[in-house]
């Protein structure tokens, strides 16, 4: 890298270097050497986690507690019974509700799939469809399955090939052939993928590996950049690293507006909170709108209810979340929820100055 070389950065698209310096020598380490965007920093500590594997665990726990059977085929060999149990995944539990299956291949991972469909085939053709399973599986992730070719290659010792675009294809076929299978069934597919970096400067987006072929069968996609969390827990900016952000996008979907997007915060404590991103979200949307130093939300009912940012961390403030979204989702039947549920004597025993 010279000077005067274009880079991206988290601050921007396009930043131009200005000077080099030399450092001593820094430990670093690199989780995914496979990844086409390799990404390195000092201080004994480096990761390409989003938190894509994350999310993708609350998905699974939150199925697992609607008596949703879950099957996950993990890739990266990342999901061990401790990673699950942290991420509040109790595999005891859930025994014959949760399966792992660690796969290497895109071929295996297609033929465990055909299986379970014809399992459940011959099963539950006759079966009225309200009375089948639900299941959820999960494929952690595309970009680590390995083809025939590659491993091969691997074999004689000759790596600089690639897998000639045979990779691409595989993803493709494997999720169209999905698509087919899963239609008359109650069944999900949930699939993490890596992304690279754009060297497009006229679509800067970072790009999804593997090919286009999984985005186009997808109805939701989803795209996730990890920034530092140097916050407390009252959002005061401070030096420590306390976790990661994650700037989530949806890229596309076909059961809402695309390209909204929401910044999830992850503490290393505690992990993610299920209200993370909501505020920002309200008030893209102008449902939550600045009123001098508080935030102003309208109910259906005309009641105005005026909090601080920080109180939407309190009790009294997430109460105020839950309404938002029943009241807005859809408009969803314009659920009603009374306004005295939020009363100016709650809110000031909850914050002590009495603000509403």
């Amino acid at each position: 890298m010279l000077p005067g070389t274009y880079v991206k950065t988290v601050n921007a698209d396009r930043d131009k270097v200005t000077a080099v310096t030399n450092i001593d020598p820094q430990e670093c380490f690199d989780f995914e050497v496979l990844h086409e965007n390799h990404r390195y920093w000092g201080d004994g500590f480096s990761s390409h986690n989003s938190g894509k594997s994350f999310i993708a665990a609350n998905v699974m726990r939150n199925a697992l507690a609607q008596g949703i059977q879950v099957i996950v085929f993990d890739t990266e060999n990342g999901l061990t019974k401790e990673w699950l149990g942290n991420a509040g995944i109790d595999v005891d539990k859930y025994d014959g509700q949760f399966l792992r299956v660690q796969v290497a291949y895109i071929d295996d991972i297609a033929v465990a799939i055909s299986e379970i469909m014809k399992d459940l085939r011959t099963t539950y053709k006759t079966v009225d469809p309200d009375e089948r399973p639900k299941v959820l599986i999960v494929v952690d992730s595309l970009s680590m399955l390995l083809t025939r070719t590659e491993a091969a290659q691997f074999e004689s010792g000759d790596v600089s090939k690639g897998d000639m675009g045979r990779g691409a294809k595989a993803n493709k076929a494997f999720v169209k052939n999905c698509v087919v299978q899963f239609a008359e069934w109650d069944i999900g597919l949930l699939a993490t993928n890596h992304t690279y970096a754009s060297q497009d400067m006229f679509d800067p987006d970072d790009k999804i590996s593997g090919g286009q072929g999984p985005v186009y069968a997808a109805s939701i996609a989803v795209a996730m950049k990890k920034l530092k969390l140097k916050e407390d827990d009252e959002g005061n900016k401070i030096s420590d690293v306390r976790g990661i952000r994650s700037k989530v996008k949806v890229v596309k979907s076909r059961y809402s507006k695309p390209f909204e997007a929401v910044e999830i915060k992850i503490p290393y404590e505690g992990g993610i909170d299920e209200y993370s991103g909501l505020v920002e979200l309200f008030e893209k949307q102008n449902i939550l709108q600045k009123d001098g130093n508080k935030l102003k939300y309208t109910g259906l009912d005309g009641l105005e209810v005026k909090y601080f940012r920080k109180q939407f961390a309190s009790e009294v403030g997430r109460r105020l979340l839950d309404r938002i979204m029943a009241e807005h989702s859809v408009q969803l039947a314009r659920l009603k929820t009374s306004s005295e549920d939020l009363l100016p004597e709650q809110l000031e025993e909850e914050t002590g100055d009495g603000s509403r």
